[in-house]
């Protein structure tokens, strides 16, 4: 198994939509998760004295080609149409590849 981490910034005029959208996460999605192997998945608000709202995404991966079952994640319609949901609502803490809004973690501490 292995562990992934992100973390983006949400838009504050945009943020209840995001909580909103994840309290009643399409069915369509949470089955294409669990069909490209990834479990555990959390996502956790920190919104900061200046008003930032920092979002951490966390997800364990159990199969065995996490590039591949990403691309077929990236390929499914449904998907698609997610993300275009949800990624107007955020905005990435550093420079990414257009489209992209969740930069990668490194993991400094694990304890089984």
């Amino acid at each position: 198994m292995q562990r992934f981490g992100w973390v983006a910034k949400a838009r504050p005029e945009l943020l209840q939509k995001y909580v909103d959208l994840h309290a009643a996460a399409w069915p369509a999605v949470l089955a294409r998760n669990t069909d490209c192997n990834l479990q555990n998945y959390s996502i956790f608000l920190k919104t900061l004295p200046d008003g930032q709202h920092y979002l951490f995404s966390y997800v364990e991966y159990t199969g065995e080609d996490f590039q591949a079952d990403m691309q077929r994640m990236a390929a499914d319609p449904e998907i698609q149409r997610w993300w275009a949901e949800c990624k107007p609502c955020l905005e990435t803490v550093e420079d990414l590849p257009p489209g992209d809004v969740w930069a990668t973690m490194e993991e400094v501490f694990y304890q089984a």
